[in-house]
């Protein structure tokens, strides 16, 4: 049975989302009980709040109080790929050793900050309004076609990328940033799957859990591995083109806003696995951006686990007609983390929009048997 509950005439989705509910309020979007990108907006905030302390021409040297983070994202996601730059050192630092202790304290202190942070305004804003229950479990692993949990495994990968990222600023080594980032994220995940497990209405997503451990121990593994990630979670975005009769239901469900819908519409939502070439194969006549990807989205998605609902004033609607339909993709991708530049800008912008699947040419192949090619894709 899906879980999915009518509160104050509004359909709206735990974990996560009960956060970016109180970010982006809605009266008439249903928020669906799973996490999907959402959670990602932690990562972006991180990666723009370390960005942001970069100094400015112009800038004085004490004149931003969030300088200290001035080279976070500079030094993030390089490594490897820029140590053939000329005069750039992967071993080099940007900070003296005096200052490493003041860096460790201030991204634990951020990190508890973040965590305490949500704990409290989840407890105070969403769960106070709904009865508490002993601890309890809720299976929801069949439910939209697993889009949901894809949606973990990316949220919880990029959330251990960015943490891991932090930690290696502030001057932990290759092999403590990857565990303290996987840790982190997962350990920020599991604050919400918990607070689940104590409400009435929901309940503690044992599916969630694992999907985030696979984001999570994904980063990890790769880093401790072979020191870079030879295989990244990435997100695409394509509208989805909804018959006019069912719009209703989608601004019901996923809201009716774009950014609401990017965040949201399953439908709409793809999830890749970017390998990157060179580093997989180790051959060096390669390009060291190139990736190739292989994607996963579904849609025709009106319920959990069918196209039959009802909704708040008793109208009952039978779609089953509508096949649910399952995709798989193959694309070619770029590892922007990859492309040499001295500008610490771009690469800074290079590991935040690494997140994302770049437009490419795709190949589908989907659950009704058909192959299909598309000029471009996200």
């Amino acid at each position: 049975m899906s879980k999915i509950f009518i509160i104050n005439g509004v359909l709206r989705r735990s974990s996560f989302f009960k956060v970016l509910n109180l970010l982006y309020p809605s009266d008439t979007a249903q928020m669906v009980r799973i996490t999907v990108p959402a959670p990602a907006v932690f990562s972006v905030i991180l990666s723009v709040f370390l960005f942001a302390g970069q100094k400015l021409p112009g800038q004085s040297a004490s004149g931003n109080a969030s300088r200290i983070f001035a080279t976070e994202l500079n030094v993030a996601g390089v490594g490897i790929e820029t140590g053939s730059l000329k005069g750039f050192k992967p071993e080099q630092k940007f900070i003296e050793t005096r200052d490493k202790k003041s860096r460790l304290w201030l991204v634990a202190g951020t990190h508890a900050v973040i965590w305490a942070g949500t704990f409290v305004a989840l407890n105070h804003a969403w769960y106070r309004d709904y009865p508490k229950s002993s601890f309890h479990f809720f299976d929801d692993r069949k439910e939209w076609k697993q889009m949901d949990k894809a949606g973990h495994v990316w949220t919880t990968y990029q959330l251990s990328r960015h943490s891991a990222a932090s930690w290696k600023w502030a001057g932990m080594n290759e092999r403590q940033s990857a565990w303290f980032g996987g840790a982190s994220a997962f350990a920020f995940q599991s604050i919400i799957e918990i607070l689940d497990g104590f409400s009435e209405e929901w309940g503690f997503s044992v599916g969630d859990m694992e999907a985030n451990l696979v984001g999570a121990g994904g980063y990890v593994a790769q880093q401790l591995l072979f020191k870079e990630q030879l295989i990244q979670v990435k997100f695409g975005y394509r509208p989805y083109d909804y018959p006019d009769d069912l719009k209703p239901r989608r601004d019901h469900l996923f809201g009716k806003s774009l950014p609401e819908q990017l965040l949201k519409d399953y439908n709409s939502q793809r999830y890749w696995l970017s390998g990157n070439l060179k580093s997989i194969s180790g051959s060096e006549k390669l390009p060291a951006w190139l990736n190739l990807a292989v994607g996963y989205s579904a849609d025709a998605l009106y319920g959990a686990n069918s196209n039959i609902w009802t909704d708040k004033q008793g109208n009952h609607f039978d779609r089953s007609t509508i096949d649910r339909v399952r995709r798989f993709y193959l694309s070619p991708d770029i590892d922007l983390t990859k492309i040499r530049t001295k500008s610490k800008f771009l690469r800074s912008v290079f590991f935040i929009v690494n997140m994302v699947k770049i437009p490419a040419p795709a190949l589908e192949f989907n659950s009704k048997g058909k192959l299909k090619f598309h000029a471009v894709l996200f």
